[in-house]
């Protein structure tokens, strides 16, 4: 039983890290001027938001009646997407994009803290995994497009 508290606190937190990620990147999406970016961001606004029901659906197969369903309020992955409001203002890209690559540091150590519990039963582990592997695929890509977009 204590056991199962533990998978789903771990699931709780990652819903609210793809909360934060569905929000900061949907912010970004309203920010930006360029096309590609702005559907970009969207994607991984929907991406995020998906993820979030794929776990609360697992915390329901484990007995939790009301899984996470906000965003956090407090830590770093908040912090780290907060900032993303003053780069929305100044409209810059590449700020833009440097602070979604902040938020997305902090979710790719959300999830590789989350694959280190020993606890997690191995479809929990699975579905977890195929997560992480996209969410550092989209923290790559960010990056790959902030360093290109700096100013010379």
């Amino acid at each position: 039983m204590a056991q199962q508290k533990e998978i789903i606190s771990t699931i709780n937190s990652l819903v609210e890290t793809l909360k934060d990620g569905q929000e900061g990147y949907r912010q970004a999406a309203e920010a930006v001027a360029d096309p590609q970016l702005k559907t970009l961001f969207n994607e991984y606004s929907l991406q995020r938001s998906r993820f979030a029901g794929e776990l609360q659906n697992e915390a329901i197969t484990l007995g939790e009646h009301k899984p996470e369903d906000s965003s956090s309020t407090a830590g770093a992955m908040h912090r780290a997407w907060i900032n993303l409001k003053s780069a929305i203002t100044s409209r810059d890209d590449h700020a833009i994009l440097a602070e979604c690559e902040r938020g997305e540091d902090s979710a790719v150590k959300e999830y590789r803290d989350a694959m280190e519990k020993e606890e997690l039963s191995s479809p929990v582990r699975d579905l977890i995994s195929r997560q992480y592997t996209a969410v550092k695929s989209a923290h790559d890509r960010i990056k790959q497009l902030r360093d290109a977009t700096k100013k010379s």
